[in-house]
């Protein structure tokens, strides 16, 4: 993706889902899948579980994906549960289903990001190590980028700054973000990395609030901040989920409108597998490709 002549037009927008655990929770994807098919999203991308529990869920579904919809699709890769033969046998699983692009994680332990890391015999333990494998085997190659730092970090900020600019170095073309609901945070790590030399396009992570449980223990997991404003307006409404995925489309719509203020390349939504909210912050902003109504519009023209 070059997201520097897709930003000369407009802003890049894409979608991130969560592999379902059952069937039911498979169709739900599908079906959230095909709203989001209509705005066109500059790429799509599937997550692995912590521990890389749901490691043939991501690969299967990530290529059914790409036959299914012809969308773009940026394919994750972790370190987690693999030796370097078996990250390597998933690439030529990617390659083989036309997947050109690899998301490169260092990934989640087993219990979540705050546990204790264990390295795979003959595997990796940091991403940078899957960018130099993905590029050596002709991918373009993503990585995360963590504006609240990287929950294994301590707060070390510096050091998550060294370890980023290093993986542009060695060829990620672009990062996507943990998601946050600072917009300072965001621009201090641009602002950190133009100092360093390095003006590689890094894609702000957006969360669409629908659930508080859900983003409490995500925060908590993450250790993205919430500040004490937007934990107020959404804890107002903890008992009324109409209300709180109403108001997680105001804060996102805010924090994303001043994100692009600021030069943004894009944004990407973390739908939790659900479109409406994404839909509805992609019409608002105007991200919507030329030439492409809104569903409602469509509908009536059919009618």
């Amino acid at each position: 993706m070059d997201f520097t002549r897709a930003h000369s037009v407009r802003p890049s927008f894409s979608v991130e889902f969560f592999p379902p655990k059952d069937q039911a929770g498979e169709q739900r994807l599908w079906d959230c899948l095909g709203e989001l098919r209509e705005i066109a999203p500059d790429f799509v991308s599937v997550t692995y579980g912590a521990g890389g529990s749901t490691r043939e869920r991501t690969i299967r579904i990530t290529r059914e994906i790409t036959d299914r919809t012809k969308l773009a699709t940026v394919a994750h890769l972790t370190c987690v549960g693999s030796n370097k033969d078996q990250l390597i046998e998933i690439l030529e699983q990617y390659k083989a289903a036309g997947i050109s692009r690899i998301l490169a994680l260092r990934g989640d332990p087993q219990g979540g990001p705050r546990s204790e890391w264990i390295t795979s015999e003959g595997g990796f333990d940091h991403a940078d190590q899957l960018v130099v494998l993905a590029k050596e085997r002709g991918f373009s190659v993503g990585v995360a980028a963590f504006p609240d730092g990287h929950p294994a970090s301590a707060g070390n900020m510096a050091q998550d700054l060294d370890v980023l600019v290093r993986k542009f170095e060695l060829g990620a073309e672009f990062a996507t973000t943990q998601f946050f609901f600072d917009v300072k945070k965001y621009q201090e790590l641009l602002s950190n990395m133009r100092e360093r030399g390095s003006h590689a396009p890094v894609i702000a992570g957006i969360l669409p609030i629908t659930n508080v449980k859900q983003l409490l223990r995500m925060s908590e997991l993450s250790g993205t901040q919430i500040p004490a404003e937007i934990r107020d307006r959404i804890l107002k409404y903890e008992d009324d989920p109409i209300s709180v995925r109403k108001v997680g489309v105001e804060i996102a719509l805010e924090i994303s409108d001043a994100i692009l203020a600021s030069g943004a390349p894009g944004l990407h939504f973390y739908t939790m597998n659900s479109s409406q909210s994404t839909l509805e912050i992609v019409d608002s902003l105007g991200l919507r490709k030329k030439g492409e109504a809104p569903p409602s519009q469509r509908h009536q023209e059919k009618e």
